[in-house]
């Protein structure tokens, strides 16, 4: 009876340390799958992102510009082991169009890349998304590019390339840029004639124009808490008032000619200048190529004062790398685009394909001031403004283009104009959005 009651004693503690031993065991099983899971899943990979690490990575990038990554591309393929894939698509329109096609069928890219006046209607669309970037990334670049990819207070890309209109002049009529438009505006009154012009000016189109009524404190839209007001526009204050007549001066005296307004406005300012007849126009880098061809040796500098002592606020485009909405792997293609447009990779961009990247050192870094055109481009974008990127701006061209060419013709006074097209401009919104 002894040795039973030992054995019976004994047993609980036997099965106890069994059980033990087995879910020890078990932990440890589950613990080598879990770690060997994670390393599998990249859930804890030495990249510090969590999300699974896919095979590759899916790129749109814009026409005859992939060049300018190629370098990097490589770079990030051999640090990430990720395989990117990359087509070539125009950005302006094709890229939306297709992406909303092949994003819902499973087919479309990771990242894409887009102007940044389309991020507002994208966003809301479904089509981007917005991206997680700490404050130490998004510092590097001029702040109307960090404004221009920022949507209701969210940041949807990394800028890529920034553009926006300069003065470009002949060296033959004029050996360096004026500091005011005073300046070019008493110069036209001596120089014009004989089909010459000492300064020329799309002022009928709001694309340009818009830089003089913002230099005199008008405005698109009211922003609040950096969220643009679409029913609060400032295109009619007192301030763009006075920036319509400053325009309105330059036709009434007759230092435009009439060519210049209209549909055509473009094609004669580019003819003049490019033979030899304009010493100075307001110009973007889009007209370099046109003014090598032609053989004018050209110099370029950032806008010159407003007679309020004001630099006209030019509308600055920003091109910026986006996350599709429908990519799986959205932390990858966020950790690529940061990569790619970084100060290295952007320098290296610009140096393939010209495009100005809005890395605020790189500013005075020699491969870009020592080129004119592009240290006035970098300049200038930082006294600009980002165009509008919310869905409302679609209704503000068409109104304003009608108003400057109104005011242009002298048909109208600045006040009527204006006044009209804020109307005008308000009944599209309400009924259209």
């Amino acid at each position: 009876m002894s040795m039973v009651l030992v054995l019976a004693a004994c047993g609980p503690d036997r099965e106890s340390s069994d059980d033990s031993e087995s879910n020890d065991t078990e932990d440890t099983e589950e613990s080598e799958n879990s770690e060997e899971t994670s390393d599998d899943s990249g859930e804890e990979s030495s990249d510090g992102i969590s999300a699974e690490k896919p095979e590759k990575l899916v790129v749109w990038a814009d026409e005859e510009k992939s060049v300018g990554i190629e370098d990097a591309i490589a770079a990030f393929e051999e640090e990430h082991g990720i395989e990117i894939e990359v087509s070539e698509l125009e950005m302006a329109t094709k890229q939306k169009e297709q992406l909303r096609l092949d994003g819902p069928a499973g087919t479309g890219p990771d990242v894409l890349t887009l102007p940044h006046d389309q991020i507002g209607q994208m966003a809301k669309e479904g089509l981007v998304d917005p991206i997680s970037v700490d404050d130490e990334t998004l510092g590097i670049y001029t702040d109307s590019s960090v404004q221009a990819v920022t949507f209701e207070g969210e940041t949807y890309g990394i800028p890529k390339a920034t553009e926006t209109p300069v003065l470009i002049y002949n060296k033959e009529h004029m050996e360096e840029a004026p500091e005011s438009m005073e300046e070019l505006y008493e110069m036209s009154q001596e120089f014009n004639g004989d089909g010459k012009y000492a300064f020329l000016a799309l002022f009928d189109n709001y694309y340009f124009a818009h830089s003089i009524l913002a230099g005199y404190g008008g405005y698109v839209f009211e922003e609040n808490d950096g969220t643009m007001d679409p029913m609060s526009l400032g295109l009619n204050t007192e301030g763009a008032i006075e920036g319509g007549e400053y325009i309105q001066k330059w036709y009434e005296e007759g230092l435009f000619p009439e060519g210049i307004i209209g549909e055509s406005g473009g094609s004669t300012k580019t003819g003049l200048m490019e033979d030899g007849q304009v010493a100075a126009t307001m110009d973007g880098p889009w007209a370099v190529q046109g003014l090598r061809d032609a053989g004018i040796d050209y110099g370029a500098a950032p806008m010159p004062k407003l007679p309020n002592g004001e630099y006209p606020q030019t509308f600055v485009g920003v091109k910026s790398w986006n996350v599709s909405g429908y990519s799986e792997n959205k932390e990858w293609a966020t950790e690529f685009i940061k990569f790619i447009a970084n100060k290295e990779n952007s320098k290296a961009r610009f140096e393939a394909v010209g495009e100005i990247p809005p890395v605020q050192s790189l500013i005075e870094d020699p491969v870009i001031a020592d080129d004119p055109v592009s240290k006035a481009v970098a300049i200038q974008s930082e006294r600009g403004v980002p165009m509008p990127n919310i869905p409302e701006m679609g209704h503000v061209w068409e109104p304003m283009a009608g108003a400057l060419q109104l005011i242009a013709t002298g048909e109208q006074t600045p006040e009527e104009a204006l006044n009209e097209a804020v109307d005008t401009i308000k009944t599209n919104i309400e009924t259209n959005q």
